[in-house]
């Protein structure tokens, strides 16, 4: 497995707003991207400070999204984030997701 990790900041009292067009216009495109396993988010306090890490069944499938679907994606929540969003990419070594996975298949 493979993760992406983006963190931004938000706009001040942006969240919930965030929020909203995240589930509603990009979960959607994500859940359509090949791949592509699941997405978390985390806010600090204050709900400015986001970290949102993605999981992906593999690198190759993480660089397709980021190349062709993740501009997309930015256009959307523009309106929300302060700056620029930084990307880091990882080789997953541990989850529990896909022992889940086995369990529910």
């Amino acid at each position: 497995m493979f993760a992406r990790n983006v963190s931004f900041h938000l706009k001040s009292n942006m969240l919930f707003d965030y929020t909203r067009a995240f589930e509603k216009d990009v979960l959607p495109l994500l859940r359509k991207q090949n791949g592509f396993k699941d997405e978390i988010t985390f806010a600090g306090p204050g709900g400015v400070d986001v970290i949102a890490i993605s999981l992906w069944e593999n690198k190759k499938d993480a660089d397709n999204y980021n190349t062709n679907t993740y501009p997309q994606v930015l256009k959307t929540l523009a309106r929300f984030i302060e700056g620029t969003p930084q990307v880091h990419t990882f080789d997953v070594v541990t989850s529990t997701l896909q022992q889940h996975e086995l369990v529910t298949a």
